[in-house]
């Protein structure tokens, strides 16, 4: 009947009574907060638009994976044949996400006279997203990322899995300019000896 309410003499089982469902949650949490979680997550981003292949765990690759194909696709709605106000826009966008806290351009030295000279830094994304990998899958509409599983850590036990691109139409290679490490104002291995005059 209806409104009627139902003494049981025997309660639910505890399991019954605790389980709640979880609706409108879609992403992994990794136990941590959500700054700690949002800088996770940029930093693989970068990885694998930096490196084009990470190993990692298989949960993480499937929460990264999702936020790199978008950023790709972006980067290709945004490419050379798109107006110059979308190819700001979604450069903007980009960076919103990936390279929000690092400098494009950087001083190196060589520059006239011994002094220092402006190279691209080599670990800003963002136009290696624009110039080399979004123009390798101008034909192909989603699917760029793909998930190998490897093995497990030896640690733990997780699985790890291999989260690389897959093949794209190659284009033209771009000469990446080299940058010249620098080792003046170290002191010793790892900066730890004394300085000598």
């Amino acid at each position: 009947m209806r409104g009627e309410v139902r003494l049981d003499p025997a309660p639910l089982p505890l399991l019954w009574r605790i389980q709640i469902m979880r609706h409108r949650k879609a992403h992994r949490k990794f136990s941590l907060p959500s700054d700690q979680r949002r800088a996770l997550l940029k930093g693989l981003t970068r990885s694998v638009l930096l490196y084009d292949r990470i190993v990692t765990t298989e949960t993480r690759a499937k929460e990264v994976r999702p936020i790199v194909e978008k950023l790709v696709t972006m980067a290709r709605k945004g490419g050379v044949d798109a107006p110059v106000e979308m190819r700001l826009h979604t450069r903007r966008m980009v960076r919103r996400y990936v390279d929000s806290n690092i400098d494009e351009f950087v001083r190196v030295p060589g520059g006239p006279k011994g002094g220092a000279k402006i190279a691209r830094n080599p670990y800003y994304v963002v136009p290696r997203l624009f110039e080399v990998i979004a123009p390798r899958y101008m034909d192909r509409n989603g699917g760029y990322m793909r998930i190998t599983k490897v093995g497990f850590r030896r640690g733990d036990g997780a699985p790890l899995v291999l989260l690389e691109f897959v093949e794209g139409k190659e284009p033209d290679k771009v000469a990446e300019p080299e940058i010249p490490q620098t080792t003046s104002g170290r002191r010793g291995l790892f900066g730890l000896g004394r300085r000598h005059k």
